[in-house]
C-alpha cells in the first residue's frame, strides 16, 4: 500500500517488529498447561501503526518479515487496517517471529519467544525506505531492533536519517528481557539511544529496571530525564501516567476498566499520543493541551485491556470517545 502525497504531513513511521502472538485458548495457565493457541498479529511498533490509523492518523509500518505465510498474513493485516506496508521488506531464508504468550490470572503477561535469527533481526541498512523516513512527522521505535546486527544498525541508520530531517523522534523501550543476552546488555543498549529521542515514553517497571529504583517518583523519573528531550511519559497503568517537560510536570487518572487482558495497552496509548502529536505539536509545549491528550491517550489504552489480544483490541476513534463521554 502506497502513501498518498497530500497526508505526509501527518504521516507516522513506526519501525522494528512485527510477530504471530500465540495466546492461550484458557487465561491464568502455564504454556504447558494451555489446551491451545489462537494465533494473533503482535509486535509492539507494529501495533502502534495500526493504533495511528485506527484513530484516523496516517502510518506506516517499516521492518522485515519472513518470506512465509506468516509474513504475508502480516503485511496483510497492515493493509486491511489502513497502514502503508511500504517500508516492509520480506527475507526469504529467515522466518517471521513467533511468541507465545502466557495470560495469567490478572490479566498480566509472560511471553516465550522463537526467533533464531527470525526475518526482524535480519533488517539492513541498505533495506531501509530513507524517502520514507524523511517524509514522515513522527518517525516511532522501540528498542527489541537494537538487540543484534544488521538489524542494530539499520536501526541506528533511520534514527540518524530522521534526526537530519527535522522528522520529530518518539521512543517506547518496550522491555522484553528473555530477548537480551543479559539484563545490562539490555539496559546499555536501551540506553544507547536515548539522546536521540524527543519523546520517550516507559512503563513503570521499564522505570524500575532502567533505574534501579523501585519507585515512581518524580525524582527517580527525572533521573532519565535529558536536555534533548521534549516529553518524558511514565505510564502506571490503573494508576494513569506521569509527564515531565522542561518547564512542566504532572499526572493524569486513568479511567476505571475490567481489565481482561493487558496487551496492546501500552501501544494504544502511543499511538493516541503520537496521533494527536502529528496535528498540534504545541501539545508539547502547553499543558492544558498536554493534560487533554494524554486523557484521551489513557483512554484508549484502558478500552484496549478490555477485551483479548492487542490488534483486535485497539480502540476506534468514534469508540475511544464514546468511552470518554461515558466516564
Amino acid at each position: 500500500m502506497a502513501i498518498g502525497g497530500g497526508d505526509d504531513d501527518r504521516l507516522v513511521v513506526s519501525f522494528g517488529e512485527m510477530l504471530i502472538d500465540f495466546v492461550p485458548t484458557e487465561s491464568g495457565v502455564s504454556l504447558a498447561d494451555a489446551p491451545g493457541f489462537i494465533k494473533a498479529p503482535g509486535g509492539a511498533p507494529a501495533n502502534v501503526a495500526i493504533a495511528v490509523a485506527r484513530l484516523g492518523g496516517r502510518a506506516a509500518f517499516m521492518g522485515k518479515l519472513g518470506d512465509d505465510e506468516f509474513g504475508r498474513m502480516l503485511a496483510a493485516i497492515l493493509r486491511e487496517n489502513g497502514v502503508s506496508d511500504a517500508g516492509v521488506t520480506f527475507d526469504a531464508g529467515a522466518r517471521t517471529a513467533l511468541a507465545f504468550v502466557t495470560l495469567r490470572s490478572d490479566g498480566e503477561r509472560e511471553f516465550m519467544f522463537y526467533r533464531n535469527p527470525s526475518a526482524d533481526m535480519l533488517l539492513t541498512p541498505a533495506e531501509l525506505d530513507l524517502d520514507l523516513i524523511r517524509r514522515a512527522k513522527v518517525f516511532h521505535c522501540g528498542s527489541i531492533s537494537l538487540i543484534t546486527d544488521p538489524c542494530r544498525s539499520a536501526h541506528l541508520k533511520a534514527l540518524e536519517v530522521a534526526k537530519e530531517a527535522g522528522v520529530l523522534l518518539s521512543y517506547d523501550p518496550n522491555l522484553r528481557l528473555p530477548l537480551w543476552p543479559s539484563a545490562e546488555e539490555a539496559k546499555e543498549q536501551i540506553l544507547s539511544i536515548w539522546d536521540y529521542a524527543d519523546v520517550i515514553k516507559v512503563s513503570d517497571v521499564e522505570l524500575e529496571f532502567l533505574t534501579g529504583i523501585d519507585s515512581v517518583e518524580d525524582e527517580v523519573a527525572l533521573t532519565l530525564w535529558r536536555p534533548t528531550l521534549k516529553l518524558l511519559l511514565v505510564t502506571l497503568g490503573e494508576k494513569g501516567c506521569k509527564y515531565y517537560t522542561k518547564d512542566f510536570h504532572g499526572a493524569v487518572d486513568a479511567y476505571t476498566v475490567k481489565q481482561i487482558d493487558t496487551t496492546g495497552a501500552g501501544d494504544a496509548f502511543v499511538g493516541a499520543l503520537l496521533c494527536k502529536l502529528v496535528d498540534d505539536m504545541s501539545v508539547l509545549q502547553d499543558e492544558k493541551k498536554l493534560r487533554h491528550v494524554l486523557r484521551f491517550a489513557n483512554a484508549c489504552g484502558g478500552i484496549t485491556t478490555t477485551k483479548k489480544g492487542a490488534i483486535p483490541a485497539l480502540p476506534s476513534l468514534a469508540e475511544a470517545l464514546a468511552f470518554a463521554e461515558k466516564q
